[in-house]
């Protein structure tokens, strides 16, 4: 959960400089990214672009999340983003130096309000990528542990979900030591705190609730699990319905891999569009057999015009013979 009383002494005016005590290296502070239990996010303006940088007072937690990061470097794929510089701050009227560290800045649009912008089709396509990263993140030994909206951004053209604050990391088999109720199934009394596969994929399954819930929701009871709470509200919403198997797995904590989740999320989007091709089909089919019962009747009219025109002109020539024989007799008999 965030430290509010922490984050106070991170908290940082626009236009603010940052000198980095050993690198020298300076960072002047746009506006807050983000907040999270160790510290504070910011855009700023470095020396040659636009980075993000975090700023803590607690050296132990920003060392911690620079291993990660660094140890993220080592794994194939882009799981966060780039770590640029790890510098102390000497801030004026301060007295211990304050530990922070620069990364890659990635422009994009927070997950959320991606999906409410571009429609929920796009759902299914960022978690399964998500759960691809963290599929990554776990082999390696690691879990995400802080998982929610807030940490994930979607950068693109092409589309691709990207992890934003790694604050919440931690070891495998270790205590999560930092978490969002929302997204936390200790607080729905539906698991333990133990950092595990399953505790990241019972975020998973939140985030996507949180799609269609933007404001979310307190538990109704704090005494036991909280499932059928989470099931009514998953029936709730027709986007979240045929995904329902897979959130309900993945609530209970089902899934023994990020793997395993996506296999069975990946099975249900490829039926969907098969779905959706048979219809195309179907539709294309139709298409063509009025296409083809058009053109059949079309050629038909257009033979039998051909026919009422041609009698049509077999009988001009068969009257006008006649009155020509017609003529040729009246004549023929005045002449007698």
């Amino acid at each position: 959960m965030m430290n509010i009383s922490k984050n106070q002494d991170c908290k940082l005016s626009p236009g603010t400089v940052i000198n980095g005590k050993w690198h020298h290296n300076s960072y002047r502070v746009v506006k807050p990214l983000g907040y999270g239990a160790t510290g504070i996010v910011y855009l700023a303006e470095g020396n040659q672009d636009l980075v993000a940088i975090k700023i803590s007072n607690d050296s132990l937690a920003i060392t911690s999340e620079v291993n990660v990061l660094r140890h993220f470097s080592k794994v194939q794929g882009r799981l966060g983003p780039s770590l640029l510089d790890v510098d102390d701050w000497i801030r004026p009227n301060f007295a211990k130096a304050m530990p922070f560290y620069v990364m890659e800045y990635l422009k994009g649009i927070d997950f959320l309000t991606f999906i409410e912008k571009n429609g929920n089709e796009w759902l299914s396509v960022l978690i399964l990528q998500l759960l691809a990263d963290l599929e990554r993140l776990h082999k390696h030994g690691w879990i995400f542990g802080d998982l929610k909206p807030d940490n994930l951004l979607v950068v693109g053209p092409p589309q691709r979900v990207r992890w934003l604050d790694v604050g919440g990391t931690t070891m495998n088999g270790r205590s999560i030591k930092e978490f969002t109720e929302f997204y936390d199934r200790g607080y729905w009394g539906l698991g333990s705190r133990k950092a595990e596969p399953a505790y990241d994929l019972f975020a998973v399954a939140m985030i996507m609730l949180n799609t269609q819930f933007p404001n979310r929701f307190s538990k109704k009871t704090t005494v036991g699990n909280n499932l059928p709470q989470l099931v009514t509200a998953i029936e709730a919403k027709p986007a979240l319905r045929k995904y329902e198997k897979v959130m309900i797995r993945a609530i209970q904590g089902k899934y023994q891999t990020a793997t395993e989740m996506r296999y069975e999320l990946l099975h249900i989007a490829n039926r969907k569009n098969d779905i959706r091709q048979d219809q195309t089909r179907q539709t294309i089919k139709s298409s063509n057999s009025f296409r083809k019962a058009t053109t059949s009747k079309r050629k038909t009219n257009n033979k039998n015009q051909r026919e009422r025109k041609f009698k049509g002109v077999l009988e001009t020539i068969v009257i006008a013979f006649l009155l020509f024989i017609a003529y040729f007799l009246y004549i023929a008999s005045q002449m007698l």
